[in-house]
């Protein structure tokens, strides 16, 4: 039978935690300069779990792998070929992935500052209290990590008191996940817009919405070393090198504060206007009331039903929140099902995101609860009030944006769709010429379709570049373990 709970002790803290109150944040790209010492490091290294955060935690550690990393730490190719294609194609590994990603035009991978064509082996991701992060990295590079490891980047952090660059409360919206198994998914029940999504669709190992478990490595149990992996939760005699694992998207994005508040000032109401692309009010307040059912996974907490408890049903026209605006785009919540319950048939045709006949707002919008992700991003730079970014005498400012990080176990189903289908597509909910007002790059996508439109207004000019990126596989702790000691 297949477990029910995932183990905390084997789960790296980020699963459950954002580490809110370590405020002091550095995101380290590392290059294995030598794999054996690399592998030693690694095998001790001081791992946060989400044990561990039923105590207080001054300080944490996490670590992920790109695929060029577990290559480069001597993980065998057998193994290495288990893991999900995109994953080891890279997120700049092929030219048709970038084109869907929205990765052309000046956020070709060619002029990121890194990742691009060469990903980093390792990401090492250390949290600290305010105070307490220049002491975790010294406490790191110890001469066992500088023999192992080369830093090729250091991507800082900055702490903006919940906000985003733009200035809008953010982290919001996050799902919640059955790690108790109280819901079989695929019942009549998720017919209706729900919040709680099955485990795995954020750690590998688990029964996804699907009522399936990811694909992941799995080794004989007579692999060396394989005896300290946990057995396949689907075959007993095979050990899971992904349980409680995830994979980790890194996104660098620059953010042109300024160039967005002064474009909203010159159109409009620049508060206004500005709330009405996001789809919240600065305060994070949603555009739309309450739902008046409950929604499974939100609350009981009065504020989180104040800013999640609500879905597009009584707005299927986007009167109050456009059907282009950023929120809507990023999570449609029952925009798939804008009659509401409508049966097994017809979730069986939004499952997969294509209506075929009927509303042409159908055709992209396939149920959300098969492409949420988790998002663990922090801000870099410095933000200015909104008045003061719409001033056209404001000195320019210095590089400022999101390191946009998110989990999922299906980078794919989740991240690709969610960035390629409602994302960047000028076609998103039966519109035509709009990408994301935010994220787009207005770059023509299909191939002749405008996307610099916003309802009426055209000509959006881009607001985030991308300046790097990559895909990483966070492993669980006895992964990690086994990936140290393991030597093609």
């Amino acid at each position: 039978m297949t477990p029910r709970t995932h183990e905390a002790q084997d789960v790296q803290a980020l699963v459950e935690s954002g580490f809110s109150k370590l405020t002091e944040a550095c995101f380290l790209l590392l290059r294995v300069r030598d794999a054996a010492a690399a592998r030693v490091w690694l095998g001790t290294a001081p791992v946060t779990t989400a044990a561990d955060l039923h105590r207080h935690v001054p300080v944490a550690m996490q670590v992920a792998l790109s695929a060029a990393g577990l290559r480069a730490l001597g993980l065998p190719e057998l193994i290495l070929a288990e893991f999900s294609a995109e994953f080891l194609a890279g997120m700049a590994g092929e030219a048709q992935r970038s084109r869907r990603l929205g990765d052309v035009g000046a956020n070709a991978p060619e002029a990121w500052h890194w990742g691009g064509r060469s990903t980093p082996d390792v990401l090492l991701a250390l949290y600290a209290e305010p105070g307490g992060l220049a002491a975790l990295r010294a406490s790191t590079a110890t001469q066992a990590f500088a023999a192992g490891f080369t830093t090729i980047g250091d991507l800082p952090t900055s702490d903006m008191q919940g906000r985003e660059p733009f200035g809008f409360a953010d982290g919001i919206s996050q799902p919640s996940f059955d790690f108790a198994g109280r819901r079989t998914p695929g019942t009549d029940a998720d017919l209706a817009y729900g919040n709680l999504l099955a485990a795995g669709e954020l750690l590998l190992g688990y029964p996804n919405e699907y009522g399936r478990i990811t694909d992941r490595p799995l080794l004989d149990a007579g692999c060396p070393g394989a005896a300290l992996l946990p057995p396949a939760a689907e075959d007993a005699g095979r050990r899971d090198l992904g349980r409680n694992g995830t994979y980790l998207v890194f996104r660098q994005l620059a953010q042109d504060v300024q160039g967005f508040w002064r474009f909203a000032a010159a159109h409009s109401d620049a508060v206004g206007l500005a709330e009405t692309m996001v789809g919240r009010r600065l305060s994070g307040a949603p555009l739309l009331p309450p739902s008046a059912a409950p929604i499974r996974g939100v609350g009981p907490d009065p504020d989180d039903i104040g800013l999640n408890g609500f879905t597009y049903a009584a707005d299927p026209d986007g009167r109050r929140c456009p059907l282009g605006a950023h929120v809507r785009r990023a999570n449609p919540r029952t925009g798939d099902m804008p009659g509401g319950v409508q049966g097994p048939l017809a979730q069986a045709i939004r499952m997969i995101g294509f209506a075929g006949a009927g509303d042409p707002r159908d055709d992209l919008i396939a149920s959300s609860r098969f492409h949420r992700i988790l998002r663990r991003g922090r801000e870099y730079g410095r933000t200015l009030p909104p008045d003061q970014a719409a001033a056209t005498d404001t000195a320019p400012m210095p590089e400022t944006g999101l390191h946009f990080i998110c989990l999922n176990a299906n980078i794919q189903r989740q991240f690709e769709f969610i960035q390629n289908a409602w994302l960047a597509n000028a076609k998103f909910d039966g519109l035509s010429g709009e990408a994301d007002p935010l994220l787009g790059n207005r770059e023509p996508f299909p191939a002749g379709q405008a996307t610099d439109g916003f309802g009426r207004l055209c000509g959006l000019p881009r607001f985030v570049t991308v300046k790097g990126g990559a895909y990483f596989f966070l492993p669980g702790v006895r992964a990690l373990r086994f990936i140290a000691g393991a030597s093609g």
